[in-house]
């Protein structure tokens, strides 16, 4: 006769950690849905927050696992926009085939970049990632033939599924369930053992790197990742308004981005994306604060980090742990 434990087995916490994850993903695509409504500007909205989300979330795995603070990200999501821009307006393809470049481009240009400052750190690598990302906006302005120049490029086709062009409520539900598959993706990385493996190297690299395991290999493959997320982001912004000006992508966008984190919660993957919810609310659909958005969030940054250091979601979850458990009374 078989026992049971209170023990779950591998494959039903598995099944149970899927489930969370599509609850998760389903309640987020409802309340974002519900709040949007039929407005175009809310649409808008959520266009502008799903960008800022996938950028956020690129710069997740190196900056909040990692702890290497790279401040190129505007340019990878501007060459995500341009690959899809300069590939469908000006060679004529499918705007398909610009994500998938503008991910492979970004990569590149992320490792590069990456083995030429391998040896930097903290203020020095921000500093020297962070001229790259104005040198790279100037670029931009200054080819032509390839970006536009100032005017940029407009006219940018949606990409259309099997010959069928979505509407523009459509294109919102898609920008959405992507952001959510990237959420999950990268919280998976994170509990994995290579995110295991990254987050302790960046507390103890010299017990990492006896363990066989190359710290600085890993923070590499970090930045390749989250350089192809964030070109993603441009990507989906040329979608929004089906234009992109060198002035797109701008620093502030990166600024925005390294703070998003802080305000959902760093301890999880989902803390980006409710981060670029409440950054878009708060500095654009706040009644009465549209000329000083960014002060206020500003304050809000500061309050989380004083008195919830863990974000929206740590403060949630410590909320949560308060509740007292109900016991069935034992007679």
């Amino acid at each position: 006769m078989a026992v049971t434990t209170g023990t779950a087995t591998p494959t039903g916490a598995a099944a149970r950690t899927v489930l969370g994850e599509l609850g998760i993903c389903l309640a987020v695509l409802a309340a974002v849905l519900l709040w949007m409504g039929p407005s175009l500007y809310r649409q808008d909205l959520v266009f502008l927050a799903a960008t800022y989300a996938l950028v956020a979330l690129g710069m997740y795995l190196p900056f909040v696992l990692a702890g290497s603070l790279s401040m190129a990200y505007s340019a990878y999501a501007a060459i995500g926009a341009y690959a899809v821009a300069y590939l469908s307006v000006k060679q004529g393809l499918s705007p398909w085939w610009g994500w998938l470049a503008g991910m492979l481009i970004a990569a590149a240009v992320a490792l590069v970049l990456a083995v030429a400052t391998r040896k930097l750190s903290g203020f020095y690598l921000a500093a020297v990632t962070l001229l790259f990302a104005i040198a790279f906006e100037h670029w931009l302005g200054d080819a032509t033939t390839i970006t536009g120049g100032s005017s940029g490029i407009a006219n940018i086709p949606v990409p259309s599924l099997f010959g069928w062009d979505p509407p523009r409520y459509a294109q919102v539900v898609a920008a959405i369930v992507f952001v959510c598959a990237i959420a999950v993706l990268i919280d998976r990385l994170r509990r994995s053992a290579w995110g295991l493996s990254l987050s302790a190297a960046r507390e103890n690299a010299p017990a990492v790197q006896s363990a066989g395991i190359s710290p600085a290999h890993l923070t590499v493959v970090a930045l390749a990742v989250g350089a192809a997320i964030a070109s993603t982001g441009g990507a989906l912004f040329t979608v929004s308004v089906q234009a992109v000006t060198p002035e797109t992508f701008g620093l502030d966008l990166v600024f925005l981005a390294i703070f998003m984190p802080i305000i959902g919660g760093r301890g999880s993957a989902w803390g980006a994306p409710l981060g670029a919810l409440i950054a878009v609310g708060v500095t654009l659909n706040m009644p009465g604060y549209q000329g000083s958005g960014e002060l206020l969030l500003a304050v809000i940054v500061l309050v989380i980090l004083l008195l919830a250091p863990g974000g929206v979601i740590g403060w949630a979850q410590r909320l949560l742990r308060l509740v007292p458990s109900r016991k069935p009374d034992r007679k």
